[in-house]
Order: structure tokens, then C-alpha cells, then sequence
């Protein structure tokens, strides 16, 4: 079985150590680097390769979202998971459009970081419920109508329900019972939404489609 690798960066070095040993009690997870600092972070990811970067905001040297951005920009397939003390705006908006895959509050229990990292391992989407109603209220065009553009190339009716679907919250799983639909089936939209927007994540995708108006406040209801 294949461990999903992770990089873990925050710089007290006591939740590094909490956070590694919350992942290593699942055997699916191996924690192959900590980052005391954003530059660090950034550094690790380029050698290391992990799959995961567990990603704090403030750190010295290069902040969470200066380091998100360098490590989605040399690496796009390292999903980014944000672990923060704060839910402020300025800092979700900026992690989000960084690149980040989720946005997780450090009052979340182990299980509920572990299942994140599965979620955003397979190209989920995880937003803390108080973040993730910050994201809809910032990005849902005001009108709430949808706008005229169209991705450069289109996503087919199929696709589009299925990231109707994933703006909802619905896990793949989900996606797949609601539209008779195999999991594969719905990972391989779901991947074809991913290239056809040059994103790399659920959250990259829903933001996008939100920004540009191509889902609707009746869409998310």
C-alpha cells in the first residue's frame, strides 16, 4: 500500500510534533518533512514531493500564503491544507486564491484532520463550516445571476453537474449516488474539470466557477 507523503509546516515546533502524530496514527500517512518557516516549506516541497502540505498561516520568513502560492506555482499536484488558528477573511480569501486545497481550524479533532487529508489527497474540497460560508458570501457574484464567460474550454453537461454538486459540499461518493454514477466515474470528471480550469483541487474549481458566475446561489441551495 502506498502512504500518502506529507509535509507538515508550522513554526512551534510542539505542534509539529502534535500534528505528526495525529497523521502517523493512521498507517496509510507518512510524515516525510517538518517546516519551521515558509521558506523552509517551500524548500522541503520542491525535494521531498509530497503529496500534502499541512500549512499553517504565520510563520517567519514567508507567510502561509506566500508559500502556498511557491508550492502550488513549482508543484501543482502537492495539495495544500490549511491548518490555522484563525478564520479571518483576509487570510481564507488569500490561501484560497493562493491555491490552498482546504481550510481547516486547529480546533478540529485528529479524525477530522486525518479524513481532511484523505479528502484533499483525492482532490476534495474541505472547508471548515465557518470558512466555507465566508467563501460562498465572497465569491457568489452579487446578483447572484450567472455571468457570460465560459472556461477556455467548455466543460460538457455532465461536468458541470458534477461541480454544481461539489460547490454543495457533496463528497464524490455523494456525486456518484446522486447522479447513478460510479466513484471512478465521478474522479474522472471531476479530473477532466481539473485540467480543463488548470486547477488542481475541488476548492480551486468551485471558487473558480463561483468567480466567474458559472454557478448560482441556486445552485449552492
Amino acid at each position: 500500500m502506498e502512504r500518502i507523503k506529507l509535509l507538515v509546516a508550522d513554526d512551534h515546533a510542539l505542534v509539529r510534533e502534535g500534528t505528526r502524530r495525529v497523521l502517523e496514527q493512521d498507517p496509510r500517512m507518512e510524515v516525510v518533512g517538518e517546516a519551521a518557516d515558509g521558506e523552509e516549506a517551500v524548500r522541503l516541497a520542491a525535494l521531498l514531493k509530497p503529496d500534502v502540505a499541512i500549512m499553517d498561516v504565520s510563520m517567519p520568513k514567508l507567510d502561509g500564503i506566500e508559500a502556498t502560492r511557491k508550492i502550488k506555482a513549482q508543484r501543482p499536484e502537492t495539495a495544500v491544507l490549511v491548518l490555522s488558528a484563525y478564520d479571518d477573511d483576509q487570510f481564507v480569501f488569500s490561501l484560497l486564491e493562493a491555491g490552498a486545497a482546504g481550510y481547516m481550524l486547529k480546533s478540529v479533532q485528529g479524525r477530522e484532520l486525518i479524513e481532511a487529508v484523505h479528502a484533499v489527497h483525492a482532490g476534495e474540497s474541505v472547508l471548515h463550516p465557518s470558512v466555507a460560508r465566508k467563501v460562498l458570501n465572497r465569491f457568489v457574484p452579487a446578483s447572484g445571476k450567472p455571468a457570460a464567460k465560459q472556461p477556455l474550454e467548455p466543460l460538457s453537461d455532465r461536468e458541470m453537474e458534477v461541480l454544481r454538486l461539489a460547490a454543495r459540499g457533496l463528497s464524490n461518493q455523494g456525486i456518484a449516488k446522486e447522479l447513478v454514477l460510479s466513484v471512478r466515474t465521478v474522479q474522472g470528471h471531476l479530473r477532466h474539470i481539473f485540467n480543463k480550469l488548470e486547477v488542481s483541487s475541488r476548492t480551486e474549481a468551485v471558487v473558480h466557477a463561483l468567480k466567474e458566475g458559472w454557478i448560482s446561489l441556486q445552485d449552492l441551495a
